[in-house]
């Protein structure tokens, strides 16, 4: 985790995974942003967070989210294909928003995938979470991390 008041952004702060992540920057004294696809959705964090909507379609606005931040918590994906976003554009999505990163100056990025993506995989899920892992950011971000979660479904204390 970050120095004591350093910004951080996390996407989907407002999510299963994201509020988790949230929860122990603001606990350590971090202020936080998000990026989400739906900022209409009730704030759990009392308003403490500053929120932006995602804007895939303009980086200059994603840029201005970014900026003064250090580091990036990167939650983004999709989990089947809806509405009009498919892997493929989950996985070009994730390039911009990496890109804008590294155009605003981030020193770190901490990218949450699953556990064995690969793009041999029968599973388009499992492709595309290669495709958009850590390579999409090892060239601005050779020091970057992927963190790898997984499930047992076992319910532990």
């Amino acid at each position: 985790m970050p120095a004591h008041n350093e910004i951080s952004v996390v996407t989907g702060a407002f999510g299963f995974t994201g509020k988790y992540i949230v929860r122990r920057l603001l606990s350590r004294g971090n202020s936080v942003r998000t990026l989400t696809a739906h900022p209409e959705r009730l704030d759990p964090f009392g308003g403490t967070v500053e929120v932006s909507p995602f804007n895939f379609a303009d980086r200059s606005a994603l840029v201005r989210s970014l900026r003064g931040a250090s580091t990036l918590y990167n939650t983004y994906w999709v989990r089947f294909p809806y509405r009009q976003v498919t892997y493929e554009e989950a996985i070009a999505n994730t390039r911009v928003l990496l890109g804008a990163a590294e155009d605003a100056g981030l020193r770190r990025i901490v990218h949450l995938s699953i556990t064995n993506p690969s793009e041999e995989s029968p599973h388009a899920y499992f492709r595309g979470k290669r495709s958009s892992s850590a390579r999409s950011a090892r060239r601005a971000y050779p020091t970057q991390s992927c963190v790898r979660q997984s499930s047992s479904g076992r319910r532990t204390s």
